[in-house]
């Protein structure tokens, strides 16, 4: 049975959300977010919705049916918050698809979570960790696949959070309105009302000449979609990377410092192989350290300047893991994230011929192991890393 590792994070009312952090005191009030009286609505706090304001209104009706409503100019820095809403979510899992300013996905597979209450306490860490941090209210889905998930965390607005059991998709889905459905406006509504079918469970009992005749050549997988199912994978977008990010999970939790350095270095080598495919250097390093009750702590440093040398951010390590790993307890679970991505042309330092040596014999590493070469061709630091089988599971 699947692992419900699939996470939708919807934020409540994001534009709002962000104008509230920044004006706490309008809380709990009637606030939207518009283009002025000549423009149109493009977020309404909960409040305001239940008084009939909602988007994309026009302001002018919008003031008229709801006097009292507190409208705001967009000056907030939403791109901003975003970005720090998601670089949290990376913190969890490298795999974080980003649909759009407000709303993503989230897979946490490669986390080495071993069963759904787990995966349930993660999940909440992370809505509390970014209500914490960044004041934005988040509605979260789990399941087993992106549909599901998507649907899941949509229902129970705002700072919902549903889990849909993995073997439950399809009686979840049955009883929802057909509506709830991406994709079924208000033309395909009218249409399947017609015939009678109101409910994900309608479509799902159709014969198949019956619902082929009402959706043409894609009825089969609208009956697939409405009974929950989707093989979607989470895919983070890779060629406009913002961060790189790595984590390694061990099979028990470990203590030796030493290992743990070494583990760090090696994931900061495989990620600075990747910022050189693609052509960027890198400032930031952050290490975030998870114990064996899913508490976490990070660090983090900026470089004077951005490198591609993973060597540069050598330095670092044991500063940046004194601060995220305080507690002397065994770790379940490192985390290396590298930002403050910079593409423009390096400029010549002090140290250029030293580096541009560096940055040759990286090169010629990365060729090798690009080309399954590479495999007996390792740093001294890399060594330490290979304990006896079954200490260490694979990167995640």
């Amino acid at each position: 049975m699947p692992l419900t590792t699939i996470v939708h994070l919807d934020a409540d009312a994001f534009f709002v959300a962000v104008e509230l952090a920044r004006r706490p005191e309008l809380r709990g009030k009637k606030v939207a977010v518009g283009g002025g009286r000549r423009g149109i609505i493009s977020s309404a706090s909960y409040e305001a919705r239940a008084a009939g304001v909602y988007t994309p209104m026009p302001s002018q009706r919008a003031i008229k049916i709801c006097p009292d409503l507190i409208l705001l100019p967009h000056e907030g820095d939403y791109a901003g918050v975003s970005r720090q809403m998601f670089d949290l979510c990376e913190d969890v899992t490298p795999w974080v698809q980003r649909n759009s300013i407000d709303e993503g996905y989230l897979d946490l597979g490669p986390c080495g979570l071993r069963s759904p209450e787990e995966i349930e306490r993660v999940v909440r860490r992370l809505q509390t960790r970014i209500w914490d941090e960044l004041k934005i209210p988040i509605s979260m889905g789990v399941a087993t696949n992106r549909l599901v998930a998507q649907i899941a965390s949509k229902l129970r607005k705002p700072r919902g959070f549903v889990v849909v059991a993995a073997g439950e998709e399809e009686a979840f889905m049955a009883p929802l309105d057909i509506k709830e459905m991406s994709g079924v406006g208000p033309k395909t509504q009218t249409r399947l009302r017609a015939q009678g079918i109101q409910t994900m469970g309608d479509v799902v009992a159709m014969n198949d000449s019956a619902l082929s005749a009402l959706m043409g050549s894609g009825w089969r997988e609208f009956r697939e979609r409405c009974a929950g199912r989707d093989d979607r994978p989470v895919t983070p977008e890779r060629e406009a990377a913002k961060s790189y990010s790595h984590q390694q999970t061990f099979r028990e939790d470990i203590a030796d410092r030493d290992r743990i350095e070494s583990v760090v270095k090696g994931m900061i080598d495989d990620l600075m192989a990747k910022v050189r495919a693609d052509g960027k250097r890198m400032r930031t390093l952050t290490i975030l350290a998870r114990y064996g009750d899913f508490s976490q702590e990070s660090a983090g440093r900026s470089l004077p300047e951005a490198t591609d040398l993973e060597t540069a951010f050598y330095p670092l390590i044991q500063p940046l893991l004194a601060k995220a790993w305080r507690h002397a307890r065994p770790l379940r679970l490192v985390s290396v994230r590298l930002s403050g991505v910079d593409d423009s042309p390096a400029q010549l330092g002090i140290f250029a011929q030293q580096d541009e040596k560096r940055r040759r014999l990286a090169g010629i590493m990365d060729q090798l192991n690009a080309k399954g070469r590479g495999s007996g061709l390792v740093r001294g630091h890399q060594l330490h890393t290979m304990p006896p089988p079954n200490t260490l599971a694979g990167p995640s």
